[in-house]
């Protein structure tokens, strides 16, 4: 029996600038097409935030932002790509995701079968940045250094649609299938950066939105919170954004196109994804990372098509998924055993209305720790000014880039084996945030009736209900003492 699978993952690929889930201004129109012939999963979420601890749970199924901040696949990981290769599942990468080859990510695309990568996107160090161009934005709320002046060093090898690094990737995406139409037992990840910022994106798609110059648009926020920003440059920085998803729209339909006319619906597994949104004003923050994990970052779309129950196409599933459920999504299709203690489960599960999860938690290292169980919310920041203690438990001391510097190396331990590291000893190594949730304090939303975050709620019996829920999830999933003491909560 022939068994497939197709993984479209876009990045930063925010829930409410879809038709999908009710939005009337973007055109995006093949992920339309999603609603139709795919089941939609109204509540998914993320996990492990941002990109690369994403990456890390897709891989591992198991939430790893409790334990370590951004940083690489380690030795006492699962990955589950390795496991499909033991039971001859061939595995197959292409992206443009240039945070792979990184210090702090180059163990990930290693746990394919093979794996192709497109150079260019972001702060990706690839051209000389001499070669930059003199004519960069300079709107003061777009990011500014070394990463900038890289991405327009970048953009000198992409000047035409068919150059971007995102083209690129979708293009071997197709000439994978193209030449494996015909064979058997294989999965395909087909991941773009896009449409992480910077926003940079071709005039055709930018026409759509009747825009006003690109030199003059906020095309890459600073993450920052602020209540200053003026309507205009909050209304182009949402147009740039809705372009970049229009191109990627655009080329999700060269994708669908083919699955419709090789009628891959009826044997192949097809997921459509991404790792996080992004906020572009919402509660007065941008970006994603060092603002509380409000739903416009932390609730994604989610699509998925499995042949066997090709009858369900175009329903939606209630019930709460997270990233941490695809590992055991692609075990359970493929029918590989699984005695891994993994966190998710497969989302199979749902599709047939059983219960995945009572709870479940997500956050960035260092930052608020959020509990969902599918009526409340309930983020809890750090009890101290100092945001501390922060510990990371790892055997690799990289960080995206470079490695951990040396006053964090000199006090590292050697401390036992936990459920985090599979019983293998690890090092303990104390660290700092840059992200102070300390100064937020802890929010409480009712999701039912403020499913827009707008009115944090006072309740202290809710509150010390949702505290009690967190404390059993955290030791469910062996969180280090140090979160613990972080959070203010007894272990």
């Amino acid at each position: 029996m022939t068994k497939r699978a197709v993984m479209i993952m876009f990045d930063t690929l925010t829930r409410d600038f879809l038709p999908n889930f009710g939005n009337d201004w973007i055109h995006a129109p093949n992920f339309k097409r999603l609603q139709s012939k795919m089941i939609t999963f109204n509540q998914f979420y993320g996990g492990s935030m941002p990109c690369m601890p994403a990456r890390r749970e897709l891989q591992t199924g198991r939430y790893n932002f409790l334990h370590r901040s951004w940083g690489p696949l380690e030795s006492f990981d699962n990955s589950v790509f390795e496991r499909l290769q033991e039971q001859g599942i061939y595995t197959h990468l292409v992206t443009d995701h240039s945070h792979y080859f990184e210090d702090g990510g180059a163990t990930y695309h290693n746990r394919y079968s093979t794996w192709e990568g497109f150079r260019g996107q972001e702060g990706d160090r690839w051209i000389p940045r001499t070669m930059a161009m003199e004519n960069k934005n300079t709107h003061p709320m777009n990011k500014q250094g070394i990463s900038v002046t890289q991405h327009y060093a970048n953009r000198t090898r992409q000047l035409e649609e068919e150059e971007y690094s995102s083209v690129q990737t979708i293009d071997a995406g197709l000439e994978f299938l193209e030449n494996h139409s015909d064979k058997k037992d294989w999965f395909l990840q087909i991941e773009c950066f896009d449409p992480h910022e910077p926003f940079y994106v071709p005039e055709t798609y930018r026409e759509i939105y009747a825009n006003i110059e690109a030199d003059k648009v906020p095309y890459w926020p600073k993450y920052q919170h602020n209540e200053d920003i003026s309507e205009e440059d909050q209304l182009n920085m949402r147009k740039e954004y809705a372009a970049l998803i229009s191109m990627c729209d655009h080329h999700l339909g060269r994708l669908l196109d083919y699955f419709d006319a090789h009628n891959m619906w009826d044997d192949t597994l097809i997921i459509v994804n991404t790792d996080h949104g992004f906020l572009l004003g919402e509660h007065d923050w941008y970006g994603k990372n060092i603002a509380p994990m409000y739903q416009e970052v932390i609730h994604i779309p989610f699509f998925m098509h499995v042949p066997s129950f090709k009858n369900k196409q175009g329903q939606t599933v209630e019930g709460i998924g997270q990233t941490i459920d695809i590992a055991s999504t692609l075990l359970d299709y493929f029918e590989i055993e699984d005695e891994f203690d993994r966190d998710g489960k497969s989302l199979i599960n749902l599709i047939e209305d059983e219960l995945n999860h009572e709870t479940i938690i997500f956050g960035t290292n260092g930052g608020h720790v959020c509990l969902y169980d599918g009526e409340y919310i309930y983020m809890r920041a750090s009890a101290d000014s100092s945001n501390g203690p922060i510990t990371q438990q790892t055997l690799a001391v990289t960080m995206m880039r470079g490695f951990f510097p040396d006053k964090m190396l000199e006090e590292l331990k050697v401390i036992p084996g936990n459920r985090f590291t599979n019983g293998y000893p690890v090092l303990e190594i104390d660290a700092m945030t840059y992200i102070d949730s300390y100064s937020i304090g802890h929010l409480l939303f009712d999701m039912k009736n403020d499913p827009h975050q707008n009115e944090p709620l006072q309740n202290e019996e809710v509150e010390n209900a949702m505290i009690q829920k967190l404390i059993k999830k955290m030791k469910e999933i062996d969180a280090p003492e140090s979160e613990f003491t972080r959070l203010g909560l007894k272990g």
